[in-house]
């Protein structure tokens, strides 16, 4: 009996070798629920599916059903996303937004817009200049804690839910465990660390704001290396994960001084 097939487009998060010329694609599915299927003869030079399931691609498929992992069958480009790979500062700062989507999607749990707002990311980093990059993936890391049940408490205090204040010296308290800023009166209750009124202004920007108004925005590279590195301690804290690419990027040099 043929195996059932279903068709859907998907975002390719990650490509792992099997045997001698078999892919092992991990999607992003249209539902955003999370795919693992083979790409048989992928790694081929004459295979159809050698250009067409590449590092970050928007994708039709046509897969069958399999017992452990399904079967790709026929694949269409939608969106190549060449730019962004052919591009190293690009390519690094989608890294963690594949990553990322890879530790927190589950085959079981579907949220269509988190699929929806990682196309628009995608294509906002397609837009974006070199230096503009992280913006975009700050931004998007951000998006997918909140899609993912793990949206940080930026307004107010994670604890009573009142106003946290800007303390001595530009700086908030926040509290990785918690999930968010602390206030004065809190802080005894929660184990937090001082991060400037700067960075928490940022990354309620990235969190709040459309791509579009982002790309816009420009924003410096001090202050959004400061967000990426919030985002790094709530990954660790939350999802239980060193985000390895996040790391790359924070020492990889490409965008000099600003990120220290």
């Amino acid at each position: 009996m043929a195996s059932p097939t279903y068709s859907c487009r998907a975002i390719v998060l990650r490509k792992t070798r099997l045997k001698e010329s078999d892919l092992i694609v991990t999607l992003l599915s249209d539902t955003g629920a999370q795919r693992r299927a083979v790409a048989k003869g992928a790694r081929k030079p004459t295979s159809q599916f050698a250009s067409r399931l590449e590092l970050f691609c928007e994708v039709d498929l046509l897969c069958s059903e399999g017992r452990g992992l399904d079967i790709v069958k026929e694949a269409r480009i939608v969106r190549a996303r060449e730019s962004v790979r052919c591009s190293l500062e690009h390519g690094m700062a989608a890294a963690p937004m594949a990553e990322l989507l890879e530790r927190t999607t589950q085959p079981s749990l579907e949220e269509p817009r988190l699929f929806q707002a990682s196309s628009v990311a995608f294509a906002a980093l397609e837009e974006a200049s070199r230096s503009g990059a992280p913006a975009i993936a700050a931004a998007h890391l951000l998006k997918t804690l909140a899609f993912s049940g793990l949206r940080p408490a930026l307004e107010g205090c994670v604890v009573c839910g009142g106003p946290a204040q800007e303390q001595a010296r530009g700086m908030m308290r926040f509290s990785f465990h918690e999930g968010g800023l602390v206030c004065s009166r809190c802080v005894r209750q929660a184990e937090t660390v001082p991060v400037s009124a700067a960075t928490i202004g940022w990354a309620r920007f990235f969190l709040s704001s459309p791509f579009a108004t982002i790309l816009q925005e420009k924003a410096p590279l001090g202050g959004t290396f400061s967000v990426l590195r919030l985002v790094q301690g709530l990954v660790r804290e939350h999802v239980g994960a060193r985000l390895r690419s996040l790391e790359l990027l924070f020492s990889c040099g490409l965008f000099g001084d600003d990120v220290e």
